[in-house]
């Protein structure tokens, strides 16, 4: 940690997750309850049909058009299909006939999206090479029963893996026999392995930078097929060797980072000197390719979207599905979150940290139904402050 002569800045986190420079307790393991199901009782979507099939029938005009359409909402699919069936019959009364895409002289995308109040239809019109046009109309979400939840349907349980007196940035398991760790340090990799029924350091790889870290520092580890590991920190890029003995090689860089280690098609870039990632997003969610300053992401795998979860510097939450930004708000999360596989309920959940006791804080378990995260579990309650999750 520099001094305050290094001049290094920071943004202060959310005020309930000032980071603990001391060390991290370690994993959480899952057992989860079944969960009851949203339900949506069958709504009349007559006037809203009605309203886009105008906006998309004056764009494209009589004639072969070409249909798709996609559903990000949490519509159901018997909805779904009333609904696209509701907009066929609007659009073949003004002068729209559907064809496959090598026969038609448009192509329109219809997206099914919402927010916390209302579903948003999203139309995009693509005729020839001409910039595509964009129509949206709204519904209101009045169908949508209360999804009910048990207050603690999912119990959190830890798990002490290792104790170190430097500040723990990120760990890895990776399986094998024996099952081996990689554990990030401010100054350098630790590599240790299970043996006699416990984890036994093997190696303490250092960590060469030439500029002092910010405050609030952060790091990240993503193993490799091809080496064991790469390792990000602020204005840093590490990899190891992929031979023993183990070393790892450092140099400066300004590539983003991934998002998620096991799924590096979302990156986003790191500001060096500060504690959070910019926003700009590589190479995107869709169509959006931005979202406010933030800490740190997850990501709950839909039929046929990807919903990413974001907890903003202004303490806000974000959650993104390549047409839409919505805030869910008063959740009281803190500056970490991480989704994870449960396979039970929903079969994903996003855990956040939080508030806890006075000695320390929590960590708890949300479910995203209808974009409305609902807590599924009791707080974890950890001694001191949590530096990552």
């Amino acid at each position: 940690m520099p001094s305050s002569s290094d001049n290094a800045v920071y943004n202060a986190r959310i005020p309930c997750m000032r980071a603990s420079s001391s060390w991290l307790l370690g994993v959480a393991c899952f057992l989860v309850l079944l969960l009851h199901a949203p339900m949506i009782r069958a709504s009349d979507w007559r006037a809203a049909e009605n309203q886009l099939a105008r906006k998309i029938a004056a764009a494209t005009g009589p004639g072969a058009v070409a249909l798709d359409v996609v559903n990000r909402s949490s519509l159901s699919r018997t909805d779904v299909e009333e609904i696209r069936r509701g907009l066929v019959t609007e659009l073949a009364e003004l002068g729209v006939r559907f064809v496959s895409a090598d026969q038609a002289a448009a192509a329109v995308k219809i997206t099914f999206s919402e927010n916390l109040q209302n579903y948003v239809w999203v139309g995009e019109i693509q005729q020839g090479n001409n910039e595509a046009s964009v129509v949206i109309v709204t519904a209101p979400r009045s169908g949508l029963a209360a999804t009910e939840r048990s207050a603690a349907a999912l119990t959190i349980h830890k798990t002490l893996l290792w104790t170190d007196e430097k500040r723990i940035l990120d760990v890895a398991l990776v399986n094998g026999s024996p099952q081996h760790l990689i554990v990030l340090e401010p100054e350098s990799v630790v590599l240790a392995k299970f043996q006699d029924s416990r984890w036994q350091q093997e190696q303490s790889l250092p960590l060469s930078h030439s500029h002092p870290w910010p405050r609030d520092l952060r790091g990240r580890l993503a193993l490799r097929k091809d080496h064991l590991f790469d390792a990000y920190l602020p204005g840093i890029f590490c990899r190891s060797t992929a031979t023993t003995p183990m070393a790892v090689n450092c140099f400066e860089s300004d590539d983003p980072w991934p998002l998620r280690t096991d799924e590096p098609s979302l990156s986003t870039f790191f500001a060096p000197t500060r504690n959070f990632f910019t926003g700009a997003l590589s190479p995107g969610i869709d169509k959006q390719t931005t979202v406010r300053t933030f800490y740190s992401a997850a990501m709950l795998p839909r039929e046929k979207y990807k919903l990413w979860i974001f907890a903003t510097v202004d303490g806000q939450v974000h959650l993104l599905d390549g047409v839409s930004d919505q805030v869910a708000t008063k959740l009281d999360w803190g500056s970490d979150i991480a989704s994870v596989r449960s396979g039970c309920g929903l079969g994903w959940q996003v855990l956040a940290t939080g508030n806890g006791d006075d000695a320390g804080e929590a960590v708890r378990a949300f479910e995203i139904a209808d974009r409305e995260p609902a807590a599924v579990s009791q707080p974890a309650a950890f001694n001191g402050g949590i530096t990552a999750l």
